[in-house]
């Protein structure tokens, strides 16, 4: 896989309420390196769905034969519905607000819900998380990594402040 560009993140937030599914739109083109010069292919912006239990990046048939892809090779697929065979293909994927990856391998995928499964090859890239604050879901994505976001660790330091885990109030004046 090519190197992402310089900084960029994006954020997906729902429109009210908790999701069971990250989803946004995704951008897919043929893949071809835009220092080489040439014409950039067009993308093709589909459904994704965000998948921390893939190891790579999967397409549907419908992404194959909107972009006109070529097969470039096959794989072996582990999936909820047993091993497969499927074919590879190189594409281009822009995520939303131009974060976008060069020279992808993703496998033909059978899913529903979407067309494009991001998979941990692309979240590896970088720093992902996902909060439920208020009742709505946001989640995040930008490279390069920039820190680690650590809960049980902002947890302990509260309880070093203010004691057993709680904030304590403060004592009334009679």
């Amino acid at each position: 896989m090519s190197h992402p560009p310089q900084w960029s993140a994006f954020t997906t937030k729902s429109l009210g309420g908790l999701l069971n599914v990250l989803k946004n739109q995704c951008g897919i083109s043929l893949a071809f390196d835009p220092t080489a010069g040439g014409t950039q292919p067009p993308d093709v912006q589909f459904d994704a769905i965000w998948d921390t239990g893939a190891t790579n990046s999967c397409v549907t048939q419908a992404v194959i034969d909107g972009c006109g892809l070529v097969a470039t090779g096959m794989a072996e697929v582990h999936g909820v519905g047993g091993t497969t065979i499927e074919e590879t293909f190189l594409v281009n994927i822009y995520l939303p607000t131009g974060v976008g990856f060069g020279g992808v391998r993703v496998t033909r995928g059978r899913f529903i819900g979407a067309d494009i499964l991001i998979g941990m090859d692309i979240m590896s890239q970088g720093d992902f998380a996902v909060t439920n604050h208020g009742g709505t879901t946001k989640f995040t994505f930008r490279i390069p990594s920039q820190k680690h976001i650590d809960f049980y660790e902002q947890h302990q330091a509260l309880t070093q402040q203010f004691g057993k885990g709680k904030p304590q109030r403060s004592k009334k004046k009679k």
